[in-house]
């Protein structure tokens, strides 16, 4: 049976959303209400309440669902105007978008959001003309409905959470309504429905919170932890799988099966190629393993007490076909011939990589590596067979100007890796490897001389001359500075393969014998045969002898006041009508992505584009005091600025084809040498793959 919940807790903050199924309750009314019909429209609506001594009646004909209505009688009323939210991460969420038109004397119209997926839509169709005001274009009506203090209409939704099992009315979360406004939206609400009496106002904004503080004793608010506290069901990356269903207490030393579907009890920091993955921890969406789920089009959710759940332990070690929806989950034994012509119909085609350019033998600054002749586009992939798909965006960034600021970086191309596999016979090593059917069939022994190879490449020896030539830029142009050797592959940052943390990154400083920069160069080197690397790969049908690795050098920040993940865009709004960008941020060096047991980040969406640039946070960091955050409301917006850049920067590219477009930025906040506040400084972007592939 399918499994439907609802709202995940950190998404909750979203506005459209609302409910799957509630006991109804009679209600008794004292009045007798007449729909209102503006002029030029019509509605099949059901015109009068019931009398004023029986329960509430249902008042849509679902013979003709009408395209509003005044009441709403019963659940079935609420079923038949509710919509699925436009927010697709929503799991087991319906609701009815509401509109108070205050020149009609706070008529109140409860649109059927199935037919009209956004306010304006119902209003410019039934509100607008014929005796009443024209309503504007789509711009301008945003920019006066949920910002003016003389709007016409006061927005929201009335919204049904399951697993909480409560009604609540919310504006969204950038809304400047106020206490006033709200109080004549939640009133007409709760009179004409019949569960109007256990309605709650829900604050889906800090900002909103704090117009909550100003409304009237009748208005029952109910916080975000509240509605939120017993949410069981996170959809993370939807879709449909088959595979062996496996618990494991623990990935340590394990390594799964690329056939297998993960049961865990905990959020792993990484884990290889399966067919997908179930966790009884929530994740955050920046989480390597869902990105790397994204990157690789295989679902993942979180269900709390997975690890014991019965449906789930009953087909323990079977074959099992699992679907990630978002508005629930469900998995069905299956038979293991049904998994394999599965596996043969949906194996993923192989990804051809453009070959290594051994071309480039010098090493070039940040700036020089695109070619300023070209397209972005064209310069991007002219660029990153030689530099690596990270630094070839890095060298896109460099040219946005000063809105996004980037420490000063070089690249070593893959060039030099090329020639040191050569000149130290490795490449033979390798095909032989390749060709080892003992090797390709057994993940242990392929582990284990992944493992070696590594190690012998770590512990060779640089080029002289290529050492000498990395010391001399290192003195000249970074005098001082502990830099840090970063890994850029031809097989990552890719539209098609984001490969994040497939390959290893070090740090090295100059000036300190212990912290050797030919090591780390080395380490980079040899990461292009880690085992989560090759499997990914061998996944993908990617050629590993096609595969070389650039180094992309620039200063490190040993001591970060603050570090995170942006994507500049609003994930959880996959119909673009929620412009946002969604931040992931930590105190200090601490992991965003991979983050100690119980310690949690600042996460939040951003509203840049929208007056006021509300903050919605759906989650706080364990490392800051209660009530704080980890940037300034400064940071946030000077964040924000660099962001818009980079989006638009990269919209060329990967947005201008349609579909949803975010880039992937990594950024931190520095004082350098401590005698100034922290900046900004950009050190990533790639283009983010989003819900399923």
């Amino acid at each position: 049976m399918p499994h439907r919940w609802g709202m995940s807790p950190l998404l909750a903050l979203l506005v459209a959303c609302g409910g799957q199924d509630a006991g109804g309750r009679g209600r008794s009314s004292t009045t007798t209400e007449v729909s209102p019909s503006p002029t030029g429209a019509s509605s099949t609506a059901v015109t009068e309440t019931a009398t004023s001594t029986t329960p509430w009646d249902c008042v849509v004909d679902p013979a003709d669902v009408p395209d509003w209505s005044t009441q709403l009688g019963c659940r079935e009323d609420f079923d038949l105007l509710a919509s699925a939210p436009l927010d697709a991460s929503i799991p087991g969420a319906r609701s009815v978008k509401t509109v108070v038109d205050r020149l009609q004397d706070d008529a109140l119209y409860l649109q059927n959001s199935t037919r009209y997926a956004i306010h304006w839509e119902f209003c410019s169709a039934h509100l607008s003309g014929n005796g009443l005001p024209i309503v504007p274009d789509l711009g301008s009506f945003n920019r006066t409905e949920y910002y003016s203090p003389d709007r016409r209409f006061i927005l929201g939704a009335l919204s049904w959470y399951e697993e909480p099992a409560a009604w609540v009315y919310e504006v969204s979360p950038y809304d400047t309504a106020d206490a006033d406004m709200i109080t004549t939206a939640f009133r007409k609400i709760r009179d004409a429905t019949y569960f109007g009496d256990a309605l709650y106002f829900h604050p889906s904004s800090s900002a909103v919170e704090v117009v909550a503080e100003d409304l009237p004793p009748d208005i029952p608010v109910i916080t975000t932890n509240e509605l939120f506290a017993d949410i069981s069901y996170q959809p993370l990356n939807l879709g449909t799988t088959m595979g062996k269903l496996t618990f494991y207490d623990d990935l340590e030393g394990e390594l799964p099966w690329f056939r297998e579907l993960l049961v865990l009890d905990e959020v792993p920091n990484d884990v290889s190629v399966v067919a997908g993955i179930i966790t009884s921890e929530f994740q955050t969406p920046l989480s390597h393993i869902n990105v790397l789920s994204q990157n690789r089009g295989t679902p993942n959710m979180a269900l709390k007490g997975a690890i014991d759940d019965p449906t789930l332990r009953a087909l323990e070690d079977r074959w099992v076909e699992l679907t990630v929806d978002a508005m629930g989950w469900e998995a069905r034994e299956v038979t293991q011939e049904e998994a394999d012509a599965w596996w043969e119909a949906n194996r993923p085609d192989p990804l051809d990589v453009t070959p290594m350019d051994l071309s480039i033998t010098e090493l070039v600054d940040a700036e020089e590596v695109l070619d300023p002749e070209l397209s972005l586009g064209e310069a991007l992939s002219l660029a990153t067979p030689a530099f690596g798909g990270k630094a070839s965006h890095y060298g896109g960034l460099v040219h946005i100007g000063d809105a996004v600021p980037m420490p000063k970086a070089f690249v070593i191309p893959v060039h030099f890796y090329n020639e040191y596999m050569t000149d130290n016979g490795l490449w033979p090593r390798v095909e032989a490897m390749l060709a080892d059917p003992v090797f390709q069939g057994d993940p242990a022994v392929r582990e284990a001389e992944l493992a070696d190879l590594r190690a012998t490449i770590e512990g060779g020896s640089l080029d002289p001359e290529l050492e000498g030539r990395v010391l001399d830029k290192l003195g000249a142009d970074y005098p001082g500075l502990r830099m840090r050797f970063r890994s850029s592959t031809n097989a990552e940052d890719l539209s098609g393969f984001n490969g994040a943390g497939l390959y290893s990154s070090k740090s090295g400083d100059p000036s300190d014998p212990s912290d050797p920069v030919h090591e780390a160069i080395l380490r980079v080197w040899a990461s292009v045969w880690n085992f989560r690397a090759y499997e990914e790969r061998e996944y993908f049908g990617i050629d590993h002898r096609e595969i070389g690795m650039a180094v992309l050098v620039h200063r490190s920040f040993p001591d970060e006041e603050a570090n995170g993940v942006a994507i500049t865009a609003n994930i959880f709004d996959v119909a673009g009508v929620e412009p946002g960008f969604y931040i992931n941020v930590q105190e200090g060096e601490e992991s965003v992505v991979f983050p100690e047991a119980g310690v949690t980040t600042d996460q939040f969406v951003y509203y840049f584009y929208a007056p006021g640039q509300a903050t919605v946070f759906l989650e706080s960091s364990s490392l800051v005091p209660e009530g704080s955050t980890v940037l300034s409301v400064e940071e946030t917006f000077e964040l924000g600025v660099a962001l818009d850049a980079i989006h638009n920067h990269f919209y060329e590219v990967y947005g201008a084809g349609g579909g949803f477009y975010g880039m992937d930025v990594e950024f931190k906040f520095d004082d350098l040498d401590g005698s100034e506040p922290p900046t900004l400084w950009v050190k990533q972007a790639r283009p983010y793959p989003g819900w399923g592939r």
